[in-house]
């Protein structure tokens, strides 16, 4: 028997820090979406009690570093299950790029074993699961677009945006969450995005508000760290994107764009500055 999952991108409409927990995480306020640029996962039950991945990707682990394999493993040990599953990864999500490509993978990995051993475990369950694996997992689990606060986990369903473009840029560079985390200075933070501003935006369908209160203050770190994550930004407002926000703690840079007409102009402007450029939908 074969299961097939989609493990779709997310998108940052807004990202705040509040402070820094004292278990060492830090408190978030984020609302997000998901883009229609997906891996996709298939997976294989075997007779034997292993766990195999494998991706036509050349540049991701294949080993207990994937998070597709610690989700089986998790789900495996948790409900005492001796069988074994292969699941091929097909790579379309940037890696390191702050799409949550990684947590969607363990999130689809989570609900497609649960169909595939026939585990009948709720989607409430499922989501604790994917906390255990990391803060962008619970939400990759259900989609759609949510209000989450704790660590990310923590999570209101609300209303999808405004349908629009959404334009995606990632520079040739990788980021590494925790090290943008670990010099962010919550206390020093002083203009704070408003979660309310953009759950009341995308409640009333208004996209050109919906772009007003995007905001999200990893940038200060990473567009220091790599001032080409700046310049994409620039360059994509100035091909005509309605809002461009970085996603996640980047480096990817992402444009909302509300008429289709624009399009192929900033996405073939972004293709001079980087290889890996993408325009999709929202998913909703």
């Amino acid at each position: 028997m074969k299961i097939y999952e989609k493990a779709p991108a997310k998108i940052n409409l807004m990202l705040d820090v509040l402070h820094k927990r004292p278990d060492g995480f830090h408190e978030v306020e984020m609302v997000m979406t998901m883009v229609d640029l997906a891996d996709r996962l298939e997976m294989v039950e075997l007779p034997r009690d292993t766990i195999i991945i494998s991706s036509q990707a050349g540049y991701i682990p294949l080993d207990e570093k994937n998070l597709a394999f610690q989700a089986a493993r998790l789900i495996k040990d948790r409900y005492d299950v001796k069988k074994g599953v292969h699941i091929h990864l097909d790579k379309k999500i940037p890696v390191a790029a702050g799409l949550a490509g990684g947590s969607s993978d363990a999130a689809a990995t989570l609900r497609g074993l649960n169909r595939l051993w026939e585990l009948h475990i709720p989607t409430q369950e499922l989501q604790q699961l994917g906390a255990e694996l990391g803060s962008d997992v619970p939400f990759c689990v259900t989609g759609g677009t949510a209000l989450a606060t704790g660590r990310g986990e923590l999570l209101t369903p609300i209303e999808n945006p405004p349908q629009c473009w959404v334009v995606l840029a990632k520079p040739p560079i990788n980021v590494s969450t925790a090290e943008v985390y670990t010099r962010l200075k919550s206390h020093q933070i002083t203009n704070h995005p408003s979660a309310s501003g953009m759950i009341a935006a995308i409640q009333a369908g208004n996209f050109h508000e919906v772009c007003g209160q995007m905001g999200n203050v990893l940038e200060d770190v990473t567009l220091k760290l790599h001032p080409e994550v700046q310049h994409l930004k620039e360059a994509m407002m100035r091909l005509g994107a309605d809002g461009t926000l970085m996603s996640g703690s980047g480096p990817t840079v992402f444009g909302l764009v509300s008429k289709e007409s624009k399009v192929p102009r900033i996405y073939n402007g972004l293709r001079g500055f980087c290889r890996e450029v993408y325009a999709v939908r929202l998913l909703t």
